[in-house]
């Protein structure tokens, strides 16, 4: 009898995950699953830990205590060569896009091919970057730079070179940050059309709510180093935790508040 999805080992779990960074304690026991499939967004105010806590899930930052699981391995007591096998398996858009600044738009799309030993021919590499940039709807802007790209035109090329190794697992860091409302909105409907297109399980973190609520399925909330509440998107805007209602409604959260408070 076939396993349903849920049954199926997570693509990630987070058990009692303790990160500290220049002696600042960054997350204090983040406990999170990630099924196969699924889109989950993670929000909360900007500084609060939801960069470092892809760093912790893709082997490049350090934990002190708790257990970090990826495609069944466990993370901390795997070898490097074992992590870096590990993060071959999965797509990264930073914050930004992160292109190459002299590498055109086709070269920037192809790196993660042409930088390992993928097995393809140059033909087969040109042909799958054609694909995904067609995906993505950026067609006809291979011989551009960066430079000539809109900030929205650099994060689907960035969306393009994450998926061009045919990873399992897609990392988002902040994917719609510095982007206009209907820019916004491409790049939450592109999430989705990937997850659905290519089969990708994907992970996002973002302060923007009304982006999250938007593409994923699940919605999680870090706040004080933890995952404090998590549910459906419908589920998430009416959870009674008042932190969750201030996220919601836009208000402070956290410091901000405090500070707030003592004026």
């Amino acid at each position: 009898m076939r396993a349903t999805r849920h049954e199926q080992e997570p693509i990630v779990l987070l058990e009692d995950v303790h990160c500290r960074l220049r002696d600042k304690l960054v997350l204090n026991g983040v406990n999170l699953q990630v099924n196969k499939g699924e889109i989950v967004a993670v929000v909360g105010v900007s500084g609060i830990g939801k960069s470092t806590m892809l760093k912790v899930i893709a082997g490049l930052a350090p934990v002190q205590s708790g257990l970090v699981k990826v495609f069944g391995c466990d993370l901390t007591k795997c070898s490097e060569e074992e992590v870096n096998q590990i993060r071959q398996r999965m797509g990264f858009v930073f914050q930004g896009g992160a292109l190459f600044d002299w590498m055109t738009v086709a070269d920037n799309v192809a790196f993660p091919l042409r930088s390992t030993d993928s097995g393809l021919t140059d033909e087969q590499i040109d042909e799958r970057v054609k694909r995904l940039l067609d995906a993505v709807g950026m067609e006809g802007t291979e011989d551009l730079l960066p430079e000539q790209l809109s900030g929205g035109m650099r994060k689907r090329v960035a969306i393009a070179r994450a998926l061009a190794a045919q990873p399992e697992l897609v990392l988002y860091d902040e994917p719609t940050s510095g982007l206009d409302p209907v820019m916004s909105g491409v790049i939450n409907d592109l999430i989705k059309q990937m997850r659905d297109r290519f089969g990708v399980t994907e992970i996002v973190v973002t302060h923007d709510l009304a982006s999250a609520v938007r593409f994923s399925d699940r919605i999680a909330m870090l706040h004080d180093g933890k995952i404090i509440a998590e549910a459906s998107p419908s589920e998430f805007l009416m959870l009674s935790n008042p932190v969750v209602q201030q996220f919601v409604k836009g208000e402070a959260v956290g410091p901000l508040t405090e500070f707030i408070d003592r004026l």
